[in-house]
């Protein structure tokens, strides 16, 4: 019974294949050339969007706790989506300055959202084309029907010529109904990363942070340039096996990176070996 059934059902799109002509044959190429890109986006889509930037933050928050902004880079960098991008280059306040990390960011918003969007202008285009091509096919399948009956149509004759015509309406309209939902289910998947990146953005508009330095000479001096810095709050002096200065700073102001006020000012080299940023 099964293989009957198979074989009935294969007849009927062989015919509707042969009645349909050429028109049939391309909109069924780009309706699967249309499926073919959707599973691939909402594939891409379902991957990136596995983790929340809320998961994240709290994965940040511990990391930050136990190693500072180095320990919470490390945490988070298996996770490769745009959420964690962003979060990434937010927590590199201080190693770079404001400026920088801010046109990082907006570099990976513009690439991310570029490869989430690529190809739904396709995919409009397809649902919006294939009706019209199937339209097409009818219109010009019944005017040739009638030509060929002349002035003495067979009614017989004339309703073959118009069911084969429907043919091409009934694929494109096929076609159509299956990737309209489709399309719609891709554009939510994009609003919600969409949503997912503005509120790692907003999450991640440090109030302060606290960093510890190590500097190997001239001393008085990398302090005095850092309580002169644009942002800096704080000060002091520390005595640790791997740093020596310790500073609070508003991450919102600093227009230069730490390693920069120290070099431009005094021509010193240092480095950062602890950055802790807070809500």
């Amino acid at each position: 019974m099964f293989f009957e059934m198979f074989g009935g059902f294969f007849s009927v799109i062989v015919d509707f294949f042969n009645n349909g002509g050429i028109i049939t044959y391309v909109i069924t190429f780009i309706g699967i050339y249309g499926v073919l890109l959707s599973i691939q986006k909402i594939r891409y889509l379902r991957r990136i969007s596995n983790v929340d930037a809320t998961e994240l933050m709290g994965i940040v928050s511990v990391a930050m706790e136990r190693g500072g902004a180095i320990e919470a880079l490390k945490e988070i960098s298996p996770y490769k989506n745009p959420v964690s991008k962003i979060i990434s280059e937010a927590l590199k306040i201080g190693y770079k300055n404001k400026t920088e990390v801010e046109e990082s960011m907006e570099q990976i918003f513009i690439v991310e959202t570029s490869k989430m969007t690529k190809g739904l202008n396709t995919l409009k285009t397809i649902i919006e084309i294939a009706p019209f091509l199937g339209l097409i096919g009818t219109v010009i399948g019944i005017w040739l029907t009638f030509k060929s009956l002349g002035i003495n149509p067979n009614p017989n004759d004339m309703a073959e010529g118009i069911y084969t015509a429907l043919i091409t309406t009934i694929a494109g309209l096929f076609v159509a109904i299956i990737l309209v939902p489709t399309h719609t289910y891709i554009k939510s998947l994009i609003e919600g990363e969409m949503d997912k990146i503005e509120l790692a953005t907003k999450m991640t508009n440090w109030n302060y942070a606290v960093a510890k330095i190590r500097v190997t000479e001239n001393l008085p001096c990398v302090i005095q340039s850092l309580q002169e810095g644009e942002g800096i709050v704080n000060v002091r002096e520390i005595s640790e096996p791997n740093a020596n200065i310790q500073i609070s700073f508003k991450p919102s102001m600093l227009e230069k990176s730490i390693s920069n006020i120290i070099l431009e000012m005094c021509n010193v080299g240092s480095e950062i070996v602890e950055s802790k940023l807070k809500q």
